[in-house]
Formats: structure tokens, sequence, C-alpha cells
């Protein structure tokens, strides 16, 4: 449920709840960093179950003795798309709902680039930066977050993108 999180080790924060925020404060926060996520550490095991979901097994995220032998590393890194895929649950840690929202689902990237390799044990954090937003007669609203997501200590972001969403929002009846 966005807003609130309970995971196990690995990930981010243990107890999160992000009150939900109106539509006008939504649209007065337009090109202002509305949210850091907590750290999260990546590690071989997620890296490992990655691998099993998506059937990337490439050495270089799951030998760490033959990464650390063959490439420029050091050992293993985590894939790219792991690395983004991270983003929907540092969203849900940081980014507060909008009030009355029914659904939210991805609606792609206008811009991605994977800048630095994430290894195994580091720490990643998402900047998110609230681009655009565009509310459609349908009751959707479409947003657009400029998000870069950090490695702690290292001078390049793991990945920088420019990430739409769309939420549909429950319609409330006109008062009069």
């Amino acid at each position: 449920m966005p807003g609130s999180s309970n995971r196990d080790p690995g990930g981010g924060a243990e107890d999160i709840s992000v009150e939900p925020i109106s539509l006008d404060t939504l649209l007065a926060s337009v090109g202002r960093e509305v949210g850091v996520s907590p750290w999260r550490t990546v590690t071989q095991r997620m890296i490992d179950q990655f691998a099993d979901a998506t059937d990337d097994h490439q050495f270089i995220h799951c030998d760490p003795e033959r990464a650390a032998r063959e490439t420029p590393f050091g050992g293993t890194i985590a894939h790219g798309f792991l690395s983004l895929s991270l983003l929907s649950a540092m969203t849900f840690e940081t980014m507060p709902p909008i009030e009355n929202t029914k659904m939210g689902v991805n609606h792609g990237f206008d811009t991605l680039r994977f800048l630095a390799p994430v290894k195994t044990g580091a720490r990643i954090r998402t900047h998110f930066v609230l681009a655009d937003v565009k509310v459609r007669p349908s009751g959707w609203v479409q947003t657009a977050h400029d998000v870069t997501i950090e490695i702690e200590g290292s001078k390049k972001p793991a990945l920088t993108a420019r990430w739409l969403t769309l939420t549909l929002i429950e319609r409330q009846p006109e008062t009069a």
C-alpha cells in the first residue's frame, strides 16, 4: 500500500507512513525537490534474486570471485534494471500519495541514463524533483519526476531519469 512499508532487511526503512497531499499542493510543488528517500543497501541476495527473476546471471552480477578477478569493479555489481526497479519502493517510502488516489501506474520514461555501477553492499537513495503535472479530464493525473539515484560516496549517480506516472483520482461529489 502506498505510504506504508514493512520489509525484511536489505531494504530501506522498516516502518514508514507518508501522509497524502492535495492536488493543489502537488501542483504548487512543480520545479521543486519533493523528496529524498532513505538509504537502501543493495545486497548480493537482492542481486541474485533479481538475476533469478530476469534470467540474467552474467558473472559481473552473480559470481563475486570471478567479478573481483576479471572486472574493474572489484566485485559484483547490481543490474542497472535492479537499481531502476527500486524506484518503486523508494517512491512508496518517500513520496506522499495524492488525496483520494484509487491507483497509480507507471507510464514510462522520457529519459534514462545509467551513469555508474552500483557495487554489492553499496547504499543508494533517490532524489525526486517534480518536473511536471498534467491533470486530465478523465480523472488521471500524470506526473513527471526527474529522479537521481545517488550512490553513497560516489561522485556519479547510478542513474538519472525522467519518470512518468499516472494516478487515478476518485472524483469527489460537488458540494453546494
